[in-house]
């Protein structure tokens, strides 16, 4: 599955799978009660969010200062960055979120096991 995702170019990762992490971080946000875990889409194809977050693990591009917010509020100890301007790179936000979903998936009893298509559905009208 890791290969349906844009890979990364010497540890930078392409805009769009910055904007799908943004998606993915966005879908985490809203995930209420339920057992299953929120998904993103990308070219046609279901991703689930835990896939977006450890397609970033090798990321060193900085995260914008919002989503360093918004993956901050929810560590249980205060961050620190490694410099005189606190920044986190993608690796270290992608960690601490797949973190976040094992425990989230964990805490609900969900089975941690996701089957996802790696073709795009044939076309239908096709006869």
């Amino acid at each position: 599955m890791m290969n349906a995702l844009p890979p990364l170019h010497n540890g930078h990762a392409p805009f769009t799978l910055q904007q799908l992490f943004r998606e993915a971080l966005y879908a985490f946000e809203e995930w209420d009660s339920e057992l299953t875990e929120p998904i993103v889409t990308h070219e046609g194809r279901v991703i689930p969010i835990s896939f977006v977050f450890e397609a970033m693990r090798e990321c060193t591009d900085i995260v914008p200062m919002n989503i360093v917010g918004a993956v901050t509020e929810r560590l249980t100890k205060p961050w620190e960055g490694e410099g005189p301007l606190d920044q986190m790179t993608f690796s270290t936000a992608a960690r601490v979120m797949r973190v976040l979903v094992r425990k989230r998936l964990l805490a609900t009893g969900a089975v941690d096991l996701v089957a996802v298509s790696a073709h795009a559905p044939e076309d239908q009208s096709r006869d």
